[in-house]
């Protein structure tokens, strides 16, 4: 039932698959796609932060009629400055140092924590009625994001398809042709950590290989820098997921480590 994205560009569609994605346009997240009328839409746009690092620069909400627009410290409705806790027609706005969450009374849940990393939790009444970087939520993965009838799309192809066209903005999209590089001499670094003891309540609840693979990633991208986004951003994201899952990690955070 979640979607989400974090730290060096990393997505999870509704339906499981893990996908690498670096656009820095805006996007449609997830949204509702039945042609009629549609109850919600989730659009981000990221942005290279003073260190360089991609972060969430602004999420925009559609819920019903209602706009919200997300910066961090800052939330907005229908062009009005807001403070929280705020409610308006079956929609909640909750804020503190750390999170921004919106609850709304049709099934949708959001969750940013004003930085890298935001998660999205739908009610299955809208299986299959999805479309964005979070895929189709069908149940099925792949099928109908990265292979569509007789075509068959690369990440950066499917997440170039959910660009925003706003005719005032010029934004590039990421070269379709880059591959990943392999990244398997951080392998066993990330497994370490994603193992440690403090995770032993997960690995039966999540899908433990597709985060050593963003770990992996996320350590390439850095090239080696001793870098602390490098490294807690997947192990913050695993920890998340297994808490929302229903699991109970550890003190994993030391002081000298995220």
């Amino acid at each position: 039932y979640v979607c989400s994205t974090w730290g060096n560009n990393h997505f999870k569609t509704f339906d499981g698959d893990v996908y690498h994605f670096s656009g820095y346009c805006e996007y449609n997240f997830v949204s509702d796609c039945r042609e009629a009328y549609k109850e919600f839409s989730v659009h981000i746009q990221r942005a290279l932060n003073h260190n360089g690092h991609p972060e969430i620069q602004y999420i925009l909400v559609k819920i019903k009629d209602i706009m919200i627009y997300l910066k961090p410290n800052l939330i907005v409705v229908d062009g009005r400055i807001v403070r929280t806790p705020y409610y308006t027609s079956g929609v909640l706005i909750e804020s503190n140092e750390i999170y921004t969450k919106i609850y709304a009374k049709l099934g949708l849940v959001l969750m940013w924590n004003q930085q890298d990393a935001l998660m999205v939790e739908l009610d299955n009444k809208f299986n299959n009625y999805t479309c964005g970087l979070c895929g189709d939520y069908n149940g099925i993965q792949i099928y109908n994001e990265f292979i569509n009838g007789d075509a068959s799309y690369n990440a950066i192809t499917y997440g170039n398809m959910q660009k925003i066209n706003n005719p005032s903005v010029k934004c590039e999209d990421p070269d379709e042709t880059q591959n990943l590089p392999s990244c398997n001499e951080h392998r066993d670094e990330c497994q370490r950590l994603l193992t440690s003891p403090a995770f032993a309540d997960c690995r039966l609840r999540l899908n433990l290989e597709m985060y050593i693979q963003a770990c992996m990633q996320d350590k390439c991208a850095c090239k080696g820098k001793d870098d602390s986004f490098c490294l807690c951003s997947t192990i913050s994201e695993y920890s998340r997921q297994c808490s929302h899952a229903g699991g109970h990690p550890g003190e994993w955070r030391t002081q000298n480590f995220c």
